[in-house]
């Protein structure tokens, strides 16, 4: 029960790997101390209880058990206790709930993620919560809702209550040794509130940001609710002191931000300097404002770089922004004057700069706040934030992307307050253009110290922690080849000895798992059987005579395969005809070929081979359009060097030192010309009527005619790249017609390659992952009807459509890829398409992809579904000519993924080519 709901609620919510188990701890926890459910505890033996099951953890440093969940910064702890409670409440039957917030921004934060049908509202996808949403109960409206609460019918009383408290707020109360407001006799609820909750049976405390008030007089305040246990989710857990910082003891789970960056869930950090810059050479103003130029020059090219990207790949334009870290408010005032100056690129950013500080009030400070909560937004025009102390925890934006400390502070400091506020990826995960997945942190003065503070042992970029279970870089790594069913039956391929442990399954299912003992013994008949499968593999481009695999049984296919084996062993007949290893007269070649062919057809799903081509005359060309919006290029002499903080990876941008043309196109079409996609002959006319739209933009910004030269010079490539990018939007292609060509009625299943950690045992297909973040390094096996022994598999979703398929298919695989060759197009790129199951049924063959809600509806995902479709008609077609089974495509969501389903259930998701 509680592993279908953790299941369900990992699945319903998407969760990261590192938040699903984090999901997996907790149950973990409850499974290993069922105690902590109820209020007649032993706090001493619970923590004995679960330092056996955690080793991280030491104590609870609490009077209750209370457990800490370490995220890194962008990972999404609120999305994390979003699980926590919906688990708890469907799996436990949990209905109170109390909320710390750290501040007013992470209070205001967490109200709206927890209300419904706003942005990013963590209870999406959990049916349960659809029909009665939790009620949100909030420090400033439980005099009024909290005394709702008490008036209501039972019915209502069991409904999940969610009380979200700012500790600040709480910590102001009670200063000078008052009770807080919650607490007060004089209020209308006061006491009895609180008296409310803290008589309540199963109440659970959720701690967001927990290392911000651990030890505060609210909490000590709060603590006497006497929750059932407490959770802490936090990016830094620990407390700084005099002595430096002091790591929590009661820490379960922990994914540092070394962690986050390998696995691609936060930008990849960057300190950025000049070539050969000599800070003694310059004053301190001049420092100043060279960074904060060259701050300009990188965040405008990465505009660029982004505005070419969602083009390329038809999604959302991002619009980036730079943060500039300022000494005071004084200070800001001066950057502020300087940037929307004439001295500072001609005042081209004096309407795209706000200063957030303490020093405005009033009207002024609502419309900077107006401001700072809407810079997503690409209708929002700040391009540049000046700050005073840096940004705290509660602003999440995902579009910040150059960071300008002008602040004196050493190394360490620098990167741990530098990194935390731009690290979120605005498409959610890594894109693979390293200008858009990196984070630029300017710092020219300060660039060796903070390379060399990265290389630190105990940096936070590559600190990471060993714990309990967890994936370890210094795992030794094999690579697994697993050959298809057929091949480990005949003996061709090698006997894994990752042999799955059955102990767990149910007799019938170890009956049903296949040992794969070779059924060809001998060097001489594997011998002959290796040839066999040459010979067979020549048949599947004779489609006239051998349209399905199963037309290799037919006696005159059989016959002509068995004179070709012959003759091919001719050289060696004497030694295979005159005595074979075990004692037999003679070789039974024609009983080799008949059960080698036998099992081929066995372990075989017919797929066909098929491509369209077109026919006749084929032309093509791009339609004439208006170019969109163009970046703010800058002219500038300065050679820019950046150092990721992680890989040690360099990058530059310098101005390029080229041929001065006559003419300002000339600089843009030379560089469209260098791609094979575009040809100069037929397209002149296009090219020079895109360019001179660009130049045209150029030339209204009043720059002089060298500034021009050196505009065009330095970023031409960048600007080719995004007009070209817009083109690929207006490309036609017309052919006289189409023909479908199917070349082969049935392919040879290709070899899997997987890596695998060494000495790991193959799992049982239905053992229950409890630390879904590893199933990927995961090898599965015990199947009876895969056709082949052993699978990997990316999700618990895939591992539960398997159980699936080995109760209802007559045979299935996981494509390896290359078997199908279908390609889609995404962009301006072809990628190939891999599905992730085929099954055959009694009455036809299914191509499956499973996915999550969510990204259903997605390019990517529609892309390759169309694709797909239309292959599965195209074999659909075939196979009616040769009376074979029909091809269908299904697109499933995840969370439609159960035991309680039938294969044939899943039809009704059939995506039509």
């Amino acid at each position: 029960m509680n592993a279908r709901v953790q299941n369900a609620v990992t699945g319903r919510l998407s969760l990261r790997p590192p938040q699903a188990e984090s999901l997996a701890k907790l149950v973990r926890a409850l499974d290993a101390a069922p105690s902590l459910l109820g209020h007649e505890q032993e706090v001493a033996a619970i923590l004995a209880t679960l330092k056996a099951e955690f080793t991280t953890l030491e104590d609870f440093e609490r009077e209750f058990p209370s457990l800490c969940f370490s995220l890194a910064t962008g990972v999404g702890k609120t999305r994390l206790m979003g699980a926590f409670i919906a688990y708890l409440h469907l799996a436990h039957g949990i209905n109170n709930f109390f909320v710390l917030a750290p501040n007013l921004t992470i209070y205001n934060k967490l109200i709206a993620d927890f209300t419904p049908n706003t942005p990013k509202y963590v209870f999406k996808g959990i049916a349960e919560f659809a029909q009665q949403p939790p009620l949100i109960i909030t420090g400033d409206n439980y005099d009024q809702t909290g005394a709702v609460v008490q008036d209501q019918t039972m019915g209502f009383a069991h409904d999940v209550r969610i009380n979200i408290f700012n500790i600040s707020k709480i910590n102001s109360e009670v200063r000078g040794g008052k009770e807080p407001r919650i607490k007060r006799m004089k209020e209308v609820l006061g006491d009895s509130y609180f008296n409310h909750l803290a008589n309540l049976p199963d109440l659970v405390l959720l701690m967001d940001e927990s290392h911000r008030y651990r030890a505060s007089a609210g909490v000590r305040s709060i603590n006497e609710l006497k929750p059932l246990f407490g959770l802490e989710v936090t990016a830094t857990p620990f407390v700084e002191s005099t002595r430096g910082p002091v790591p929590f003891k009661n820490v379960v789970m922990d994914y540092p931000l070394a962690r986050a960056m390998e696995d691609g869930f936060v930008k990849e950090p960057a300190a950025v300097t000049q070539r050969n810059f000599d800070a003694k050479a310059h004053t301190p103003e001049e420092i100043e404002k060279i960074k904060l130029e060259d701050g300009i020059r990188l965040h405008e090219t990465t505009k660029v770089e982004l505005l070419t990207y969602s083009r390329e790949n038809r999604v959302k334009v991002v619009k980036p922004f730079m943060l500039v870290i300022a000494r005071d408010t004084t200070h800001a005032a001066q950057l502020k004057a300087l940037i929307e100056s004439t001295a500072f690129y001609e005042g081209r950013y004096a309407d795209k700069v706000i200063q957030v500080d303490s020093s405005r009030t009033g009207a002024e400070e609502e419309a900077m706040i107006a401001r700072l909560l809407a810079v997503e937004s690409v209708d929002e025009p700040t391009e540049i934030v000046i700050h005073v102390n840096m940004l705290k925890e509660g602003w999440d934006v995902t579009n910040l992307y150059t960071i300008v400390p002008l602040r004196a502070a050493n190394a360490r400091t620098l990167i741990e307050q530098s990194i935390g506020r731009g690290l979120r990826l605005p498409y959610g995960k890594r894109t693979g253009v390293a200008a858009v997945d990196r984070l630029n942190i300017v710092a020219h003065d300060k660039f060796q110290e903070i390379i060399d503070e990265a290389n630190r042992g105990d940096s936070p970029i590559r600190l990471k922690q060993v714990i309990l279970e967890a994936p370890s870089a210094d795992d030794k790594k094999v690579s697994v080849q697993v050959g298809s069913g057929a091949m480990m039956r005949l003996g061709l391929a090698d006997v894994l000895a990752l042999t799955p442990d059955l102990s767990h399954a149910t007799a019938p299912e170890r009956g049903r798992g296949e040992s794969f003992t070779p059924v060809f013994a001998t060097a001489s008949e594997r011998q002959a059987a290796r040839v066999v499968m040459d010979v067979i593999g020549k048949y599947e481009v004779k489609r006239d005579l051998v349209p399905t695999s199963g037309a290799l049984l037919n006696a005159d296919v059989q016959a002509a395969i068995l004179a070709e084996v012959t003759e091919r062993l001719k050289p060696a007949q004497g030694e295979l005809l005159a005595g074979a290893d075990d004692g037999m007269s003679a070789l039974d070649l024609s009983a080799v070929v008949a059960k080698t062919t036998e099992i081929v057809v066995q372990q075989t799903i017919d797929i066909p081979r098929i491509a369209v081509v077109p026919t006749g005359e084929v032309t093509t060309g791009f339609h004439p359009f208006k170019l969109g919006t163009l970046p703010n290029f800058q002219p500038g002499q300065r050679e820019i060097v950046g150092q990721e903080l992680r890989t040690n990876r360099q990058f530059t941008m310098s101005r390029e030192a080229g041929i001065r043309e006559q003419r300002f196109e000339d600089y843009i079409v030379k560089k469209l010309i260098d791609f094979d996609d575009i040809d100069y002959f037929t397209q002149a006319a296009l090219l020079y009527d895109l360019a001179g739209q660009a130049v045209a933009h150029y030339q209204a910004q009043n720059y002089s005619d060298n500034e021009l030269h050196e505009v065009f010079d330095t970023y031409s490539a960048e600007l080719a790249r995004l007009i070209r990018a817009e083109m690929m939007a207006h490309f036609w292609e017309e052919a006289t017609e189409y023909e479908v060509q199917v070349s082969r009625g049935f392919t040879e299943l290709k070899a899997c390659n997987y890596t695998a950690v060494a000495g790991q045992t193959a799992h049982h297909y239905r053992e229950t992952v409890t630390e879904l973040g590893r199933i990927k390094q995961m090898l599965f096996g015990g199947f009876a009807r895969c056709l082949y022994p052993l699978q990997k598999f990316d999700s618990d979703t895939e591992r539960r459509f398997a159980v699936i398929l080995e109760r209802d298919a007559l045979k299935w695989f996981k494509p390896a890829k290359g078997q199908f060759q279908i390609y889609y197009k995404l962009g301006t790129e072809q990628p190939e398409y891999v599905p992730d199951f085929v099954a055959e049924t009694d009455s036809r063959i299914l191509m499956v992809e499973t996915k999550a809600r969510i990204d259903i509806d997605t390019q990517d995902v529609q892309a390759k579904a169309t694709a797909a479709a239309r292959w599965c008609m195209h074999a659909s077609n075939h196979a009616v000519s040769v009376g074979s089974k029909p091809w269908r495509y299904l697109l499933v969501p995840h969370d439609e993924i159960t035991e309680s389903r039938r294969l044939v259930d899943f039809l009704r998701f059939e995506v039509k080519g």
